[in-house]
């Protein structure tokens, strides 16, 4: 048990891929949850995110293994400040002052974090802390949802010449609070997105109702 825990904890080849890899892990697992719902930083960006700063931690404790003088967490640093920046393009304030994607960015830093933490080999809090970060966009999630008087969703049009008629009809919809264009999350040519605020007491019937208009590819929930 001592050997496996000194592999583990050395600063050596097995120690430097098992950190790695977990760090993928963990990024997958939380970058798999916000890629359910259509975000924009799903698994890749968020296991990308946790490999990238759990590189920083590594290459600080090699510039101390080969004898570099310096503080070796300063290149840590600057990924809570640099992730920052990343996170920003999640967020989107809305023409009714809704602001979605402040869950994702809030994810992206707190998977950077833990990605520090894993390169410095704190394995117990990064466990733990994925743990939380996952029960908190799942669980926590349909509390929330409980709570909201609106619900959000997203909507994909086939077709573009089809989008003043459709506009139209989901506005003239008495419980739709607001609509706005967006980009196709389906990256296919020639669609449009929508995104649709409804009274969340009538969500499930206005939703069924938008879903069957002529030109309306899918229509998806949208989650903060």
């Amino acid at each position: 048990m001592d050997k496996i825990l000194d592999l583990i904890n050395d600063f050596g080849y097995f120690s430097i891929v098992l950190r790695l890899v977990l760090a993928a892990t963990i990024g997958g697992f939380i970058g798999s949850e916000r890629g359910r719902h259509g975000r924009a930083a799903g698994m890749r960006t968020h296991i990308l995110i946790c490999i990238g700063a759990t590189m920083t931690s590594l290459t600080g404790l090699y510039i101390a293994h080969i004898g570099g003088t310096g503080d070796i967490s300063r290149i840590s640093a600057q990924v809570i400040s640099g992730i920052g920046f990343l996170g920003v393009g999640t967020i989107m304030v809305r023409n009714n002052s809704t602001v979605t994607g402040l869950t994702t960015a809030a994810g992206m830093w707190a998977t950077a974090a833990i990605g520090i933490a894993v390169g410095y080999g704190f394995y117990a809090a990064s466990l733990i802390a994925t743990a939380i970060c996952i029960f908190t966009a799942t669980v926590l999630s349909r509390l929330e949802k409980n709570r909201k008087n609106v619900a959000h969703f997203y909507v994909e049009i086939s077709d573009t010449k089809l989008t003043g008629k459709i506009v139209e009809s989901v506005r003239s919809i008495e419980h739709v609070v607001s609509v706005d264009l967006t980009q196709p999350k389906s990256n296919c040519q020639g669609h449009i997105g929508l995104l649709v605020d409804i009274r969340i007491a009538v969500a499930d019937d206005t939703k069924k109702i938008i879903a069957e208009f002529d030109g309306v590819d899918f229509m998806v929930e949208e989650m903060s």
